[in-house]
């Protein structure tokens, strides 16, 4: 039996309005001993266009930290991060944008041990505060690295409000989706020596629960907005507490995972990708998939494959190779294999919004 004993929890989660025009203030009252260290910020060069005076005025309140735009997110960039900070004695860095920057961020502050500041410009995934990261590798591939979860994670909430909409509508999509990885993780368990771990399970279904039941339908409150941003950011805790990503994670993400490494021209966001294999993983276990359904429409999420450019062949693809794309990792997928025709009936509900 492999248990996860030990896990980090970050020292700070502000979710308040103009948090960006404050953030010094918030650090000193959580973590003061980092103040007056030597700071950099990471970003990307259009965001730093986009929010000059925000990132400039976060630039002094931590000492005039040096800007920094990043090239790409991948591990080259992650470590030549590490690098400069090493060389640099930077103690603090503060990762500003979305999931892009943010894992870049977080693996450079993870290699580098030095503090990491998450500080989202959306909410389009749970990996703000996941102790993953998910950089480029070579060419196409990515890969989903282990590292520390952010010791302060500061949102927004003008910001989420401003952001993108396909943005937010992918991070209610990350968040919907943990309620087939959590059949898939029970399922592991019963098909292998592992066990759930019930508080991280706990954490999920909270995570999932409060936006599904959310009364505040409008994506665009502030009331909305901080409980989307505590809902990812419980799932990214989740993962910490569970020692693996199984909590957020079941076969809807295989299928994500197989539009990223076989559909590369499908572009569609990550959220949005589980989002779209949460409906068929929900039928493969068994279960009515028309709650989640109705929760996407609630939310304007579009759930049919067809207006992402998947057609009804890449779609059974996708969920042939999707049994394929992580060796080991147990899912309904290990236990059921729908046919041709179970597929192309999926498919022709799932673009009728049925």
């Amino acid at each position: 039996m492999n248990r996860h004993t030990s896990f980090d929890l970050p020292i700070c989660l502000a979710v308040e309005e103009d948090a960006f025009f404050h953030s010094d203030d918030i650090i000193k009252r959580y973590i003061p001993d980092i103040i007056g260290q030597k700071a950099l910020v990471v970003s990307e060069e259009f965001l730093i266009g986009i929010y000059k005076e925000k990132i400039t005025d976060i630039s002094h309140d931590f000492g005039d930290a040096e800007i920094l735009a990043m090239e790409s997110a991948s591990f080259d960039e992650a470590v030549a991060i590490a690098k400069k900070v090493c060389m640099e004695d930077i103690r603090v860095i503060i990762g500003i944008g979305g999931g892009r920057v943010l894992d870049t961020a977080k693996y450079a502050a993870h290699i580098s041990k030095a503090v990491y500041i998450c500080m989202p410009t959306s909410l389009s995934n749970d990996s703000l505060a996941s102790p993953f990261s998910v950089l480029e590798t070579t060419g196409r591939a990515r890969r989903t690295l282990t590292c520390n979860i952010p010791t302060a994670i500061i949102v927004d909430t003008n910001m989420i409000i401003n952001a993108p909409i396909g943005q937010t509508l992918s991070g209610i999509g990350d968040t919907i989706a943990k309620d087939t990885a959590l059949y898939d993780w029970k399922l592991a368990a019963r098909r292998s020596s592992s066990q759930t771990e019930d508080f991280a399970y706990a954490l999920s279904r909270m995570s999932f629960d409060s936006v599904y039941h959310c009364d505040q339908k409008d994506m665009q409150s502030r009331v909305f907005i901080r409980i989307l941003s505590r809902a990812l950011v419980m799932g990214g805790l989740a993962m910490e507490i569970a020692g693996s990503s199984r909590p957020c994670s079941g076969s809807e993400h295989l299928f994500a995972h197989a539009i990223e490494e076989y559909y590369p021209e499908i572009k569609v966001s990550h959220g949005i990708a589980v989002a779209l294999g949460t409906i068929p993983a929900c039928i493969f276990q068994g279960r009515d998939a028309s709650g989640l359904i109705g929760a996407f429409r609630t939310y304007g999420l579009d759930v049919s494959p067809e207006s992402y450019g998947i057609t009804k062949d890449m779609f059974a693809d996708m969920w042939e190779k999707a049994r394929t794309v992580r060796p080991g990792r147990i899912t309904i997928l290990d236990e059921v294999k729908p046919d041709r025709v179970q597929l192309d009936e999926i498919y022709s509900r799932m673009t009728e919004g049925v």
